[in-house]
């Protein structure tokens, strides 16, 4: 496998400053890739080859008069729920839909700092699960092991960048819909603070649970990536002072408390603890102990914190739903939970958000004792592909609850999360911990995970088939 094919966004971004590489080479080596992985990963709902190409030739020409931008020239892929000028944004679904005429904020961002998009990654029907698979696309699989889901709904992205396609991408996070399929992946994810990065045109995501944010196989790439596309849009009603990643990432992050919490809130699910999961985490624990940090088994007062969440993720749904032009494409489990959402609206969607001040008190209060809280980042390792299939709505909202309990409480507070790799179960799976933080915390987290990549080296680790290229 060339370097060129390989490389992080931080290294393709000094080599064509330096001009070691072009923007062209680059750009191909990707679509190269994309295109020969597409029939094993199916990572890619829509990729943009003559636009790319033409686009990598304007930013040779920029490089070569001087110009430069933090990633003007490199490669990167954008999920499937992000406005893309000239191509449809259809969200994991069917049936067919209007190209959009302008970028979305991040996206405008990206291309600010010469980013160069190449396509736009799978994710499942709006977002609303942890495997990655639906019949508008199919199924998008694990690069470590293509028998198994690469999560979601970001899978597109972390698969794409798991397997060296591109060296970093956007995702979303509305329940863990980063952070889950950067844990089976073994990915750096970042779901920043609300607000941080801009979800224009879709104000208010979620009603405020969803957010957007960097997948990366480093955590200096993903730091950059989080610089490149961070802030508001004027209109959006969250704007977080800004912070510097980049710089949180070359930082240490001084001798911290960090609360171990191993027990999820109430989901009225039985949530046990996968022991390849619960091993890895454990041991990423004594890498912070080792490391001087104190480290003890704590839990967040989560509370019914639930009563603030199924509102306003089903409310999204519902909105997003309405705007299908052809509402019967959709999965029946979609058209549930979006008539679900409809009877939630109003008073009880209100009622919910209006919550999050006194969950931030009650919650927040263990970082009067602590800096961080360190938690598994799922209670399972990826399933299967086609585990969730021909389940009922019910079934499916409670199987994903099961295996996926921890993630989501942060989508509700808007706070921020890392999802750092914690290692491999005995059968080669990845799993992965969270590092979760108070409001603005991002540069605290940032940099604990940079501190624990520099010992747990997890970047040198490649699925078997990339490792044998």
């Amino acid at each position: 496998m060339t370097t060129v094919e390989y490389t992080g966004l931080a290294e393709q971004a000094r080599q064509l400053a330096e001009g070691a590489v072009t923007s062209t080479a680059l750009v191909q080596a990707a679509l190269d890739r994309i295109e020969a992985a597409q029939p094993t990963l199916n990572a890619f709902r829509v990729t943009r080859p003559e636009a790319a190409l033409v686009e990598a030739v304007e930013a040779d020409r920029r490089l070569a008069q001087g110009e430069r931008l933090p990633l003007l020239g490199v490669p990167v892929a954008v999920k499937d729920d992000t406005d893309v000028a000239g191509l449809p944004t259809a969200f994991g679904c069917a049936g067919e839909l209007p190209a959009k005429t302008r970028d979305g904020e991040a996206v405008r961002r990206l291309r600010a700092a010469g980013a160069v998009i190449v396509g736009k990654t799978n994710a499942c029907e709006l977002g609303q699960w942890p495997f990655t698979e639906g019949p508008a696309f199919g199924a998008t699989r694990n690069p470590w092991n293509p028998r198994h889901t690469p999560g979601g709904s970001s899978g597109g992205s972390a698969a794409a960048v798991a397997a060296g396609l591109v060296p970093a991408a956007l995702g979303s996070d509305g329940a863990g819909s980063i952070r889950i399929p950067a844990a089976w992946t073994h990915l750096v994810g970042i779901k920043p603070q609300r607000g941080r990065v801009s979800v224009h045109p879709y104000n208010d995501c979620f009603h405020g649970l969803t957010v957007n944010g960097p997948l990366a196989r480093t955590v200096a790439d993903a730091a950059l990536l989080l610089d490149a596309v961070a802030g508001a849009h004027p209109g959006e009603r969250y704007q977080p002072t800004p912070v510097d990643a980049s710089a949180a990432a070359r930082r240490d992050p001084g001798r911290l408390r960090i609360a171990l919490a191993w027990r999820p809130p109430f989901t009225a699910t039985p949530n046990p603890l996968h022991p390849g999961v619960r091993r890895a985490v454990a041991d990423l624990a004594d890498a912070l102990a080792r490391l001087g940090h104190t480290v003890e088994e704590a839990r967040p007062r989560y509370g019914l914190i639930g009563l603030g969440f199924l509102p306003r993720g089903t409310a999204g749904i519902a909105e997003y739903a309405d705007r299908h032009p052809d509402p019967l494409l959709l999965d029946p489990r979609t058209r549930r939970a979006a008539r679900t959402g409809h009877r939630l609206g109003g008073r009880i969607l209100r009622a919910a958000r209006g919550r999050e001040a006194r969950q931030h008190r009650r919650i927040g209060a263990i970082f009067d004792t602590y800096d961080v809280v360190l938690a598994p980042t799922t209670a399972v390792p990826p399933p299967r592909i086609g585990t969730f299939d021909r389940m009922s709505g019910m079934r499916t909202d409670l199987a994903i609850a099961s295996a996926c309990p921890y993630a989501w409480p942060w989508n509700v507070l808007g706070w921020p999360g890392v999802n750092v790799p914690a290692g491999f179960t005995a059968d080669g799976l990845p799993v992965g911990a969270q590092l979760l933080g108070p409001a603005g915390s991002e540069p605290l987290l940032v940099s604990l995970a940079a501190q624990l990549e520099d010992d747990q080296r997890w970047f040198e680790h490649r699925p078997p088939a990339l490792a044998e290229a």
